[in-house]
């Protein structure tokens, strides 16, 4: 299904990444391996994870080589797209799914959490992505792939430095795609249910969330490389600027914010009739404080 494309996947050394780097290498890809070997929190280095996960694919019979150059700034994130360009000759698919996470009450974290997990989800899909746009450009075809959260597009405790940066993702992924589908170039985000030991740091202090990640381990990380190959395979050229979400053996389109309602006055609004005709008109649409696992409240099928 991508025989012969060239296919960046950061944070591959484990968990989700891994596993789409698999299923890409057994659909023929050729494939960059990305990944610093840091902890969840983003601290440490090893090469030992993107080399182990090097030689499943080379086992496989596959084309891989290993890169350890952090997404989290523009130089370094350059040096992965050369990576496949010195390898390979070329680049045909980012998929970014390298993160972090630093998990925190909003009124209790601090500016250093906030920035390092920014740095990794958000400034590195950006870097990522923007150090392969000259090269998509230029070819006239390219693919990208976001994971994106749904602690950002429903929400989530302990988590807005990782919701801020994947809702931003999101509307990144929706601007290259605008910007750039005259080149030929796609870009998608999914949204992954899927257990990892980035889910392990979720707070749990309830009995209702110690039950939610006990679905969430049913959720293998395997799932959600079926998708991703899709999208990287030319067959999908018709998908571009779409969410989708991926649980289990469940795949949502996710929606994208437009109008719901909306209530006018001819002679323009003052605060008080805001207060008194506006929101009484719009509250019976308004949205609930929901969280990701209120919205999907059922079991993973």
């Amino acid at each position: 299904m991508v025989e012969g494309k060239v296919v960046v996947v950061t944070g591959a050394g484990g968990g989700i990444g891994r596993d789409i780097a698999l299923a890409m290498a057994r659909e023929g890809a050729k494939v960059v391996v990305n990944d610093i070997g840091a902890s969840v929190s983003g601290e440490g280095n090893d090469a030992g994870p993107a080399q182990a996960v090097v030689n499943e694919l080379k086992a496989l019979g596959a084309e891989a080589v290993a890169n350890t150059d952090s997404v989290s700034e523009a130089a370094s994130a350059g040096r992965i797209i050369q990576t496949a360009l010195d390898t390979f000759g070329r680049v045909d698919v980012v998929v970014n799914n390298a993160g972090i996470l630093r998990d925190r009450f909003f009124h209790k974290m601090s500016v250093d959490e906030w920035d390092a997990v920014i740095k990794v989800h958000l400034y590195g899909a950006f870097h990522v992505s923007r150090a392969a746009a000259t090269h998509f450009k230029e070819q006239g075809s390219g693919n990208y792939i976001h994971m994106t959260s749904t602690s950002g597009l429903v929400g989530n405790l302990g988590q807005a430095n990782y919701a801020a940066a994947k809702l931003g993702v999101a509307a990144l992924s929706k601007s290259i795609a605008l910007d750039m589908q005259k080149f030929n170039v796609r870009s998608n985000c999914i949204s992954p249910f899927a257990w990892s030991r980035m889910i392990g740091s979720i707070p749990t202090e309830t009995p209702e969330e110690q039950a939610r990640v006990e679905r969430i381990k049913q959720m293998t990380p395997a799932k959600i490389a079926p998708l991703a190959v899709a999208l990287a395979s030319d067959s999908s050229a018709h998908v571009n600027a779409q969410i989708f979400a991926v649980r289990n053996n469940e795949i949502f389109l996710m929606s994208q914010p437009r109008p719901v309602r909306s209530v006018h006055r001819s002679e323009g609004w003052t605060p008080q009739t805001v207060l008194n005709h506006a929101m009484p008109a719009l509250q019976s649409s308004f949205f609930d404080l929901e969280r990701s696992g209120d919205v999907f409240s059922w079991d993973p099928i």
